[in-house]
């Protein structure tokens, strides 16, 4: 188990609540479901959203697949306007 902060931006954070908080989870989709459970316009958000860890772009991986290290920094980022 891996143990990390994730950041989230614009309309992940208004949904989430905080901007940042602390994680423990071994891969990116169970942080997804952890983080998601008991909040439903977070969970409407992150569906949408696009992923970098460590500053990495997680792309279309299958979330279930990235295996986050110890330490690691999630960012939540929602689809933003312009250019």
């Amino acid at each position: 188990m891996a143990t990390g902060k994730i950041r989230y931006w614009a309309a992940a954070k208004e949904a989430a609540g905080v901007a940042e908080e602390s994680f423990d989870a071994l891969t990116l989709g169970e942080l997804m479901t952890k983080i998601t459970q008991n909040r439903t316009e977070l969970a409407r958000v992150v569906r949408r959203c696009s992923f970098l860890i460590d500053g990495t772009p997680v792309g279309r991986r299958p979330h279930d697949e990235v295996v986050l290290g110890d330490g690691a920094t999630v960012e939540v980022l929602p689809p933003f306007a312009g250019g």
